[in-house]
């Protein structure tokens, strides 16, 4: 146990980039902010343990971000680690985060140097299907090629053009979502929801490589310059496949805003989790992204399982 009071500041997936097989290399974790303001990470590999208790209600800001360059960022901590109003963030850091600018630079909008660095290298626009069948459009710059879909946690998804820079690629996108109807959003707790009843494998790569198509056909009409149609699906990591599978698995029966928990990690994807609960053979859909902002403790802590078993089943 410890009384070491940690900011949640979510799931990250490191990896390999995606012309390399993402079974082995990367991984998910766990980040954690110390109250001295450096970062511990937790892994979240299949066999791995998380056991942690909620100890302030609320969120907390998890400060913004500075973009120096196409390869540097530089985290800023809130200086007063004042409530999250605005998401995770206080309304100074959410004024100050550099990174939200991007979203409006391919309308003109006001950007920094360095943000103006990130923005003008190669960026990718993909077709990502989730377990329910929702489908999106997204953007990915180089360097994050693979980590971005496994961040956002796919069941399949296809990259459909590699464009020159940042500014060319949310063109395309607002082009796809207005002449395609895919949406450029999915919330977290619609694909959490979506794996407790995954459609099977087949489906779903259906659905994906028939909206990927459709979003090729239209992108071959288009007068847009600065970019090259391209077929190659994306390698989701084998920490994931669990969650994707038939296995029956319900509800994590806990609201994450609160209590001690504690579960062994069977498969991750994206931020959700399959676990096991002490006491239990049934398997549990944990939306970890409900933890960002929020501050835990660590320790040897379990879930409670449910009184009445037989109405999971």
């Amino acid at each position: 146990m410890t009384d070491t009071r940690y900011l949640v500041h979510g799931v990250f997936w490191d990896g390999p980039p995606a012309s390399t097989p993402a079974d082995d290399a990367g991984g998910p974790v766990l980040r954690l902010q110390s109250p001295e303001g450096d970062f511990r990470e937790l892994s979240l590999r299949a066999g791995s343990r998380l056991g942690f208790k909620v100890v302030e209600p609320g969120r907390f800001c998890l400060g913004h971000v500075q973009v120096q360059s196409a390869g540097s960022r530089r985290h800023i901590l809130c200086g007063s680690a004042a409530p999250a109003l605005r998401g995770k963030q206080c309304e100074r850091c959410f004024v100050l985060d550099e990174s939200r600018l991007m979203h409006d630079f391919h309308r003109g909008g006001r950007v920094t140097p360095g943000l103006r660095d990130y923005l003008m290298q190669e960026h990718w626009l993909y077709v990502a299907t989730f377990a329910g069948g929702a489908t999106k459009v997204g953007t990915a710059s180089g360097p994050r090629k693979w980590n971005r879909l496994a961040e956002q946690g796919a069941a399949v998804a296809r990259y459909v053009a590699r464009a020159e820079d940042g500014r060319v690629v949310r063109v395309l996108e607002d082009l796809v979502t207005a002449g395609v109807g895919l949406t450029q959003q999915v919330r977290s707790a619609a694909k959490a929801e979506a794996l407790l009843r995954p459609l099977l494998a087949g489906a779903v790569d259906e659905a994906n490589s028939r909206a990927a198509g459709d979003v090729r056909a239209l992108l071959a009409r288009t007068a847009v310059d600065g970019f090259q149609a391209v077929e190659e699906q994306w390698l989701r990591p084998a920490h994931a496949d669990a969650l994707y599978g038939s296995a029956s698995r319900h509800a994590y029966p806990h609201a994450l805003d609160q209590g001690r928990h504690g579960f062994s990690i069977a498969a991750l994807g994206g931020a959700n989790a399959l676990a096991r609960l002490d006491g239990t053979d049934a398997e549990f859909v944990v939306n970890l992204s409900q933890l960002a902002a929020r501050t835990v403790v660590l320790g040897e802590y379990a879930s409670e399982v449910p009184a009445v078993q037989e109405a999971l089943f």
